[in-house]
Protein backbone atom coordinates (compact mmCIF):
# COMPACT_ATOMS: atom_id res chain seq x y z
CA UNK A 1 0.00 0.00 0.00
CA UNK A 2 0.95 3.65 -0.55
CA UNK A 3 3.52 2.72 -3.20
CA UNK A 4 4.13 5.72 -5.47
CA UNK A 5 6.55 4.00 -7.84
CA UNK A 6 6.04 5.23 -11.40
CA UNK A 7 4.30 8.41 -10.25
CA UNK A 8 5.64 11.92 -10.85
CA UNK A 9 4.86 14.45 -8.13
CA UNK A 10 5.20 18.19 -8.61
CA UNK A 11 5.76 20.19 -5.41
CA UNK A 12 5.74 23.97 -5.60
CA UNK A 13 7.88 25.54 -2.90
CA UNK A 14 9.44 22.12 -2.53
CA UNK A 15 12.91 23.49 -1.87
CA UNK A 16 12.38 24.06 1.86
CA UNK A 17 10.08 23.86 4.87
CA UNK A 18 6.83 21.94 4.50
CA UNK A 19 7.34 21.42 0.77
CA UNK A 20 10.70 19.73 1.20
CA UNK A 21 9.33 17.61 4.03
CA UNK A 22 6.47 16.37 1.87
CA UNK A 23 8.88 15.77 -1.00
CA UNK A 24 10.95 13.52 1.26
CA UNK A 25 7.93 11.41 2.10
CA UNK A 26 6.91 11.17 -1.55
CA UNK A 27 10.42 10.16 -2.62
CA UNK A 28 10.63 7.52 0.12
CA UNK A 29 7.40 6.06 -1.25
CA UNK A 30 8.94 5.83 -4.72
CA UNK A 31 7.69 8.93 -6.54
CA UNK A 32 9.86 10.95 -8.88
CA UNK A 33 9.89 14.58 -7.76
CA UNK A 34 9.73 17.88 -9.64
CA UNK A 35 10.45 20.84 -7.40
CA UNK A 36 9.47 24.37 -8.31
CA UNK A 37 11.14 27.26 -6.52
CA UNK A 38 12.42 30.77 -7.20
CA UNK A 39 15.80 30.37 -5.51
CA UNK A 40 18.29 28.41 -7.62
CA UNK A 41 20.62 27.72 -4.68
CA UNK A 42 17.79 26.37 -2.52
CA UNK A 43 16.56 24.30 -5.45
CA UNK A 44 19.99 22.72 -5.85
CA UNK A 45 20.26 22.05 -2.13
CA UNK A 46 16.86 20.35 -2.10
CA UNK A 47 17.83 18.12 -5.03
CA UNK A 48 20.99 17.14 -3.12
CA UNK A 49 18.89 16.18 -0.10
CA UNK A 50 16.31 14.17 -2.05
CA UNK A 51 18.47 12.43 -4.65
CA UNK A 52 19.97 9.86 -2.22
CA UNK A 53 16.44 8.58 -1.54
CA UNK A 54 16.65 6.74 -4.85
CA UNK A 55 14.17 8.40 -7.18
CA UNK A 56 14.54 10.97 -9.95
CA UNK A 57 14.54 14.54 -8.66
CA UNK A 58 14.78 17.73 -10.72
CA UNK A 59 14.18 21.35 -9.76
CA UNK A 60 12.84 24.06 -12.02
CA UNK A 61 13.00 27.79 -11.34
CA UNK A 62 9.48 29.18 -11.20
CA UNK A 63 7.63 32.18 -9.81
CA UNK A 64 4.19 30.71 -9.13
CA UNK A 65 2.61 34.17 -9.04
CA UNK A 66 3.50 34.70 -12.70
CA UNK A 67 1.39 32.95 -15.33
CA UNK A 68 4.14 32.83 -17.95
CA UNK A 69 6.60 31.38 -15.44
CA UNK A 70 4.10 28.70 -14.41
CA UNK A 71 3.36 27.74 -18.02
CA UNK A 72 7.06 27.49 -18.85
CA UNK A 73 7.89 25.50 -15.74
CA UNK A 74 5.05 23.08 -16.37
CA UNK A 75 6.08 22.55 -19.97
CA UNK A 76 9.66 21.93 -18.83
CA UNK A 77 8.47 19.51 -16.16
CA UNK A 78 6.40 17.47 -18.62
CA UNK A 79 9.20 17.51 -21.17
CA UNK A 80 11.62 16.17 -18.55
CA UNK A 81 9.43 13.54 -16.87
CA UNK A 82 6.91 12.79 -19.62
CA UNK A 83 3.93 13.35 -17.34
CA UNK A 84 2.81 14.67 -13.95
CA UNK A 85 0.44 12.59 -11.82
CA UNK A 86 0.28 14.47 -8.52
CA UNK A 87 0.49 18.21 -7.87
CA UNK A 88 1.15 19.79 -4.48
CA UNK A 89 0.43 23.52 -4.62
CA UNK A 90 2.46 24.25 -1.52
CA UNK A 91 4.20 27.56 -2.25
CA UNK A 92 2.90 30.39 -0.10
CA UNK A 93 3.68 32.62 2.83
CA UNK A 94 2.34 34.58 5.77
CA UNK A 95 2.20 37.85 3.86
CA UNK A 96 2.25 41.29 5.48
CA UNK A 97 1.39 41.62 9.15
CA UNK A 98 -0.86 44.40 10.37
CA UNK A 99 -4.41 45.43 11.06
CA UNK A 100 -6.58 45.37 7.97
CA UNK A 101 -7.11 49.11 7.82
CA UNK A 102 -3.34 49.62 7.86
CA UNK A 103 -2.63 47.44 4.82
CA UNK A 104 -2.08 49.05 1.45
CA UNK A 105 -3.66 47.70 -1.71
CA UNK A 106 -0.23 46.48 -2.76
CA UNK A 107 0.28 44.57 0.50
CA UNK A 108 -3.13 42.92 0.27
CA UNK A 109 -2.74 42.04 -3.41
CA UNK A 110 0.67 40.50 -2.75
CA UNK A 111 -0.66 37.91 -0.30
CA UNK A 112 -3.63 37.13 -2.55
CA UNK A 113 -1.22 36.53 -5.44
CA UNK A 114 1.07 34.38 -3.32
CA UNK A 115 -1.46 32.20 -1.52
CA UNK A 116 -4.48 32.08 -3.82
CA UNK A 117 -3.73 33.15 -7.38
CA UNK A 118 -0.59 31.01 -7.45
CA UNK A 119 -2.67 27.93 -6.60
CA UNK A 120 -5.15 28.76 -9.37
CA UNK A 121 -2.34 29.15 -11.90
CA UNK A 122 -0.66 25.91 -10.86
CA UNK A 123 -3.86 23.85 -10.72
CA UNK A 124 -4.99 25.28 -14.05
CA UNK A 125 -1.85 23.94 -15.73
CA UNK A 126 -2.09 20.60 -13.96
CA UNK A 127 -5.79 20.13 -14.69
CA UNK A 128 -5.35 20.79 -18.39
CA UNK A 129 -2.53 18.26 -18.48
CA UNK A 130 -4.53 15.52 -16.75
CA UNK A 131 -7.67 16.08 -18.80
CA UNK A 132 -5.74 16.05 -22.07
CA UNK A 133 -4.19 12.72 -21.05
CA UNK A 134 -7.56 11.41 -19.79
CA UNK A 135 -5.54 10.34 -16.77
CA UNK A 136 -6.45 10.09 -13.08
CA UNK A 137 -4.61 12.47 -10.81
CA UNK A 138 -4.29 14.26 -7.51
CA UNK A 139 -4.37 17.96 -6.68
CA UNK A 140 -3.34 18.88 -3.14
CA UNK A 141 -2.93 22.34 -1.67
CA UNK A 142 -1.25 23.40 1.56
CA UNK A 143 -3.84 25.42 3.46
CA UNK A 144 -3.71 26.20 7.20
CA UNK A 145 -5.71 25.95 10.41
CA UNK A 146 -5.71 29.76 10.16
CA UNK A 147 -8.49 29.27 7.62
CA UNK A 148 -10.68 28.00 10.49
CA UNK A 149 -9.63 30.35 13.26
CA UNK A 150 -9.39 34.06 13.91
CA UNK A 151 -5.90 35.36 13.20
CA UNK A 152 -5.39 38.97 14.31
CA UNK A 153 -2.99 41.03 12.21
CA UNK A 154 -2.96 38.30 9.55
CA UNK A 155 -6.31 38.71 7.81
CA UNK A 156 -4.75 38.28 4.38
CA UNK A 157 -3.21 34.95 5.31
CA UNK A 158 -6.37 33.56 6.90
CA UNK A 159 -8.58 34.83 4.08
CA UNK A 160 -6.47 33.34 1.29
CA UNK A 161 -6.17 30.00 3.07
CA UNK A 162 -9.95 29.90 3.53
CA UNK A 163 -10.31 30.70 -0.16
CA UNK A 164 -8.20 27.74 -1.25
CA UNK A 165 -10.41 25.49 0.88
CA UNK A 166 -13.35 26.69 -1.22
CA UNK A 167 -11.36 26.15 -4.39
CA UNK A 168 -10.67 22.56 -3.32
CA UNK A 169 -14.37 21.82 -2.86
CA UNK A 170 -15.33 23.38 -6.19
CA UNK A 171 -12.63 21.56 -8.14
CA UNK A 172 -13.47 18.28 -6.41
CA UNK A 173 -16.99 18.51 -7.86
CA UNK A 174 -15.77 19.82 -11.21
CA UNK A 175 -13.17 17.09 -11.70
CA UNK A 176 -14.57 14.15 -9.78
CA UNK A 177 -16.00 12.34 -12.81
CA UNK A 178 -12.57 12.58 -14.44
CA UNK A 179 -11.10 10.57 -11.52
CA UNK A 180 -9.14 13.56 -10.22
CA UNK A 181 -9.17 14.02 -6.45
CA UNK A 182 -8.65 17.44 -4.90
CA UNK A 183 -7.84 17.92 -1.21
CA UNK A 184 -6.20 20.34 1.21
CA UNK A 185 -3.81 19.83 4.11
CA UNK A 186 -4.36 22.22 7.03
CA UNK A 187 -1.24 22.16 9.20
CA UNK A 188 -1.23 23.70 12.62
CA UNK A 189 1.98 24.97 14.17
CA UNK A 190 4.85 23.02 12.56
CA UNK A 191 8.46 23.47 13.59
CA UNK A 192 10.23 25.10 10.64
CA UNK A 193 12.99 27.68 10.43
CA UNK A 194 10.31 30.32 9.91
CA UNK A 195 7.97 29.23 12.70
CA UNK A 196 10.75 28.75 15.24
CA UNK A 197 11.61 32.40 14.74
CA UNK A 198 8.36 33.31 16.52
CA UNK A 199 8.42 34.34 20.21
CA UNK A 200 8.86 31.49 22.68
CA UNK A 201 5.68 32.57 24.45
CA UNK A 202 3.71 31.93 21.25
CA UNK A 203 5.28 28.49 20.82
CA UNK A 204 4.45 27.61 24.43
CA UNK A 205 0.86 28.78 23.94
CA UNK A 206 0.52 26.51 20.91
CA UNK A 207 1.67 23.54 22.97
CA UNK A 208 -0.78 24.37 25.75
CA UNK A 209 -3.65 24.69 23.33
CA UNK A 210 -2.87 21.43 21.54
CA UNK A 211 -4.93 18.49 22.82
CA UNK A 212 -1.82 16.34 22.47
CA UNK A 213 0.47 18.85 24.15
CA UNK A 214 2.64 18.78 21.05
CA UNK A 215 3.43 20.93 18.08
CA UNK A 216 4.21 19.40 14.72
CA UNK A 217 7.54 18.50 13.19
CA UNK A 218 8.45 18.44 9.53
CA UNK A 219 8.39 14.66 9.59
CA UNK A 220 4.68 14.82 10.40
CA UNK A 221 4.05 16.18 6.90
CA UNK A 222 5.44 13.11 5.15
CA UNK A 223 2.71 10.55 5.83
CA UNK A 224 -0.26 12.73 4.97
CA UNK A 225 1.40 13.75 1.71
CA UNK A 226 1.99 10.13 0.72
CA UNK A 227 -1.58 9.14 1.63
CA UNK A 228 -3.15 11.91 -0.44
CA UNK A 229 -0.84 11.18 -3.39
CA UNK A 230 -1.54 7.45 -3.34
CA UNK A 231 -4.27 5.33 -4.88
CA UNK A 232 -5.43 4.48 -1.36
CA UNK A 233 -7.05 7.92 -1.07
CA UNK A 234 -9.09 7.47 -4.27
CA UNK A 235 -12.42 7.95 -2.45
CA UNK A 236 -11.32 11.10 -0.61
CA UNK A 237 -11.93 14.36 -2.40
CA UNK A 238 -13.03 17.88 -1.54
CA UNK A 239 -11.68 17.47 1.98
CA UNK A 240 -9.69 19.71 4.30
CA UNK A 241 -7.49 17.48 6.45
CA UNK A 242 -6.40 19.11 9.69
CA UNK A 243 -2.95 18.15 10.99
CA UNK A 244 -2.54 20.04 14.25
CA UNK A 245 -2.30 17.71 17.23
CA UNK A 246 -5.76 18.84 18.29
CA UNK A 247 -4.98 22.55 18.39
CA UNK A 248 -8.30 23.55 16.83
CA UNK A 249 -10.43 21.42 19.18
CA UNK A 250 -8.83 22.40 22.51
CA UNK A 251 -9.99 25.65 24.13
CA UNK A 252 -6.72 26.29 26.08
Amino acid sequence: MFDLSGKVALVTGGNGGLGLAMSKGLAKAGADIAIWGRNADKNAAAVAVLSPLGTKVTAFECDVTDSDSVRAAFENTVEHFGQVDVCFANAGGSGPSGMLHELSDEAWDSVVDLNLNSVVKTFRAMTGHLLSRKAPGKLIVTSSVASMMGTPRAAGYATTKAAVNGLVRSLAVELGRADIQVNAILPGYIETEMSLDTPQAFQDACRRRSASGKIGTLEDMEGIAVFLASDESHLMTGQTLVLDGGHTIHPM
